[in-house]
């Protein structure tokens, strides 16, 4: 692949798609090279985000190489044709700007924070990166020894999250989403710069990317700039789809116990297999948003602390949670921390009884409107922020959403009745659950 400065300086430019202007000041378009773009407008001050997210993540790292999506991340700050290793950080910040990258199982985000009229040369190094890295230029090794010095520091390091690890690992008998983002301790000492390098000509692509811009722009003009920059880069024509194993029917529920001298207070979680949003289909996720914020969106008046803590004195904290943003499958968790002198037994027995007559007794329609209101303040209160925006919608495309789709989330959840959050409760299934204890070494 040639340098992307001579790809720049090609004579012929793809064209874009036309510009799909929305009332909510986003727009949409695609490049003829399949690089999905969207622009949201926001003037208050004169700075912008600029994201990249790449359609690959920790769930499609190839079987033995577990934490290679991720290694990938640390290796795309390394050198390019044209950069030198180091040169992209140096860069950004000598023009005032920050920036980042994180991967999830389904995609790896990459983004800087920068002003205006910057923009363009963000794009250029992002553009260059994405076609044109060489780590026989860089010390590539010592990256990889980063990483398991982060598993350490991160994981390793805490029992919560070898908790939660292990958790992850129960809950799935086949499908890679058990694996963790990091990668198994003994799989990542094996990662080679073959290996990155295979995973990066396979996967890194603009028909496998989204570009998000929020902030200070106008969108004619990324669009022309986009086109420029992106949009000579030749798609990739053997870009494999994603194929992940399927995860069989889960006929018993599963149970982890974990004991760890380093744990002062012991909890306990159970964690479902839900559905995830699906486009064009979204009332099942936004049902189970709504019943998590019923059970444990507040301190006070959600259905398991008033129950657990305030009224049973029971427990020091109760939660719930949804996580529906994924490609294949949602979670669905509930969580106790019993207070000195009551069991894990205990805590989960009165967990469940909650539930239970949460469902023989239904929705309390006080808190319904509470809960809705709540869930609207905080759509609006995202609306404030453009990185928060472009985050939540470059997350949305990246797992097979439509802009549509975000669009019309809010509405959905707002729209969601009683009897639906009754069913999305009915609907959590032991058999397709994992229930956790986390104790001390003596418990």
């Amino acid at each position: 692949m040639p340098p992307i400065l001579r790809l720049l300086a090609a004579v012929f430019l793809l064209a874009a798609s036309p510009l799909l202007a929305r009332a909510d000041g986003a727009t949409h378009f695609t490049l003829d090279n399949g690089m999905e773009v969207v622009v949201l407008e926001d003037h208050r001050a004169p700075v912008v985000v600029h994201m990249v997210w790449y359609k690959v993540g920790a769930a499609d790292d190839p079987a033995g190489q577990s934490g290679i999506a991720h290694f990938f991340e640390h290796l795309m700050f390394k050198a390019t044709e044209t950069m030198d290793e180091g040169e992209f950080d140096a860069t950004v910040q000598a023009n005032g700007g920050t920036h980042n990258a994180f991967t999830s199982w389904d995609y790896t985000a990459y983004y800087q924070r920068v002003a205006a009229d910057r923009l363009e040369l963000m794009m250029r190094m992002e553009a260059d990166r994405m076609v044109n890295l060489r780590l026989d230029r860089s010390q590539w090794l010592p990256e990889r020894d980063v990483i398991l010095r982060e598993r350490g520091q991160t994981m390793e390091s805490s029992p919560d999250r070898q908790f939660q690890e292990q958790m992850g690992a129960a809950l799935y008998q086949n499908h890679p989403y058990g694996r963790p983002i990091i990668g198994w301790r003994h799989e990542i000492a094996q990662l080679t710069q073959d290996t990155a390098m295979a995973f990066y000509r396979r996967h890194y692509a603009p028909n496998n990317a989204i570009l998000v811009v929020a902030g200070d722009v106008d969108p004619e003009a990324v669009h022309e700039m986009a086109q420029r920059v992106y949009g000579v880069i030749p798609a990739v024509a053997d870009l494999p789809e994603r194929s992940r194993p399927t995860e069989p029917p889960q006929l018993a529920e599963r149970r982890v116990i974990m004991r760890d001298s380093r744990v002062s207070q012991p909890y306990l979680m159970r964690s479902y297999l839900v559905p995830p949003r699906r486009s064009g289909a979204q009332r099942e996720a936004a049902a189970y948003v709504v019943l998590a914020a019923l059970l444990a969106g507040s301190d006070q008046t959600s259905i398991l602390e008033r129950a657990l803590t305030y009224e049973q004195g029971l427990t020091i904290t109760a939660w719930a949670g949804y996580n529906g943003t994924a490609v294949d499958h949602g979670v669905f968790t509930l969580g106790a921390m019993p207070v000195p002198g009551v069991t894990l037994q205990q805590a989960e027995d009165a967990m469940d009884a909650e539930l239970a007559r949460f469902i023989e007794t239904g929705v309390d329609m006080e808190q319904f409107e509470r809960v809705r209101m709540q869930i609207r303040a905080e759509a609006i209160y995202q609306l404030d922020d453009a990185a928060a925006r472009a985050q939540t919608l470059g997350a949305a495309l990246a797992v097979g959403l439509t802009v549509e789709d975000n669009d019309a989330w809010l509405s959905i959840l707002e729209s969601i009745t009683p009897e639906e959050v009754i069913a999305a409760a009915r609907s959590l299934d032991r058999r397709q659950s994992v229930t956790g204890w986390l104790m001390g070494e003596d418990a």
